[in-house]
Order: structure tokens, then sequence, then C-alpha cells
């Protein structure tokens, strides 16, 4: 029988990456340029949109910084930074956001469901870690798909494999917004407070068509029945 599907982006949704993602990009960037890269910079390029990897985003800080590497190069020392050498990286210094019992209560009326930019091992590792008990079935990363957001492949993918009912986004970027539009999917709309750009993110998660914006998905019961 079909369901009613709830699909969350990963990053600033459900887990807290400002000491994570965002430090590893604003590290990376000073590896290989000797400059400081504010987290407004790196705001100011995920609102324009088409920056939602953190690899091609970090290189092209680096190019516009006037210094040239290699792609490949840039991923390795990113990826160093974030993972680690024995699980001692960054993305320990995550912080994850749903209050106790919520997803719990959302899987008891909806399937949940996961389209992140994230490679799919990495938000394994992050659910494994915050979310082990909550199923989220189908979860779709950047190497499940040939084109990412804001390319609406993914979205659509789910929708197929769960012959979805009704099918909701989550997300807290320009380029998820337009991937749920472009899916023809209601999408709710992320903007946080510690965002250092967060009223020109409401506005444009609004513009792109949003239904509601929140302060993070603790909010959600608002919105959506659970």
């Amino acid at each position: 029988m079909s369901r009613e599907v709830l699909v969350f982006d990963m990053d600033g949704v459900l887990v807290d990456v400002t000491a994570s993602y965002v430090e590893t990009i604003r590290a990376t960037v000073r590896r290989f340029t000797g400059r400081e890269v504010s987290h407004e910079a790196i705001q100011d390029l995920k609102n324009a949109g088409g920056w939602n990897n953190d690899w091609d985003l970090t290189h092209k800080l680096i190019r516009e910084a006037g210094v040239e590497v290699d792609y490949a190069t840039v991923v390795s020392a990113f990826q160093s930074l974030f993972l680690g050498s024995d699980g001692d990286g960054w993305i320990l210094r995550e912080r994850w956001i749903a209050r106790p019992g919520l997803l719990e209560a959302f899987a008891a009326r909806y399937r949940l469901a996961i389209f992140t930019g994230r490679p799919n091992r990495e938000a394994r590792l992050t659910l494994d870690r915050f979310a082990g008990a909550v199923r989220f079935d189908p979860l779709i990363g950047s190497d499940d798909v040939r084109q990412g957001k804001p390319a609406p492949e993914g979205l659509l993918r789910i929708a197929e494999l769960t012959e979805a009912s009704a099918l909701w986004y989550v997300g807290d970027t320009v380029d998820d917004a337009r991937a749920a539009r472009a899916a023809r999917v209601p999408f709710i709309g992320v903007a946080a407070p510690g965002n250092p750009r967060r009223a020109e993110l409401e506005s444009l998660l609004r513009a792109e068509g949003a239904i509601a914006v929140v302060e993070d998905i603790n909010e959600l019961p608002e919105w959506l029945p659970v």
C-alpha cells in the first residue's frame, strides 16, 4: 500500500554542520591559499545556487583566490580533515538537531527518506551515530544520482521507489528548493537562526516556492501532521 513520504536533506536540516563541513571548507581553502574565508562568503555561494556540493564550492573559493589546484587534490585534502585517518575526523563535531522522539513520531505516520548531497557512506556514518534506531528508506546520496541538486533526480527516484501517495521535502538551500520545485514536490525550508544570511535565505526559499520556512525541524509538527 502506498504511503506518504517525508524526505529530509541532511546538512543543516538533520545535523548542524557548522563545526564539520563548514570548518572543513574554511580550513581547506586556508591550506591552499593562506587566506581566511568567512561563513558569510560560503553562504553567499549557497544562496546563489548551484553550489550544493561542498567539494565544488571549496575548489571554486580556492580558484577565486587566484590559486590553481587540481580538483582531486582539493577533495583529498578536504576528506583528510572531514573523515580523518582513524575515525577522528571533523565529522565527529556534528550536532544532531531533532529532539528525542520527533523522528520516531513522524515515522509512525510517514515513510522517512533522505536526499542529500553527501556521499552515501558519509550520510550513513552520521545516521548510525545519531539515529541508528530510525529507518530512512531510501537514502539517496550524491553517488546514487547522475545529476545532483538542483536537479530533481533524487526526489523523482524516491517517489518511484516508494510509490508515494504524497511526498514532502525538507531542505535548507536554494538548490533543495529548486530540486523540489522541479520534481513538483511540496517544500519546507529551514533557515537556522545562526545562519549568517538567515533573512536573505528565508526570502529566497519563499521565492522558490516553500510552503513554510522554519528555524529547525523541531517546528515541523506545526506544518505537517504527526
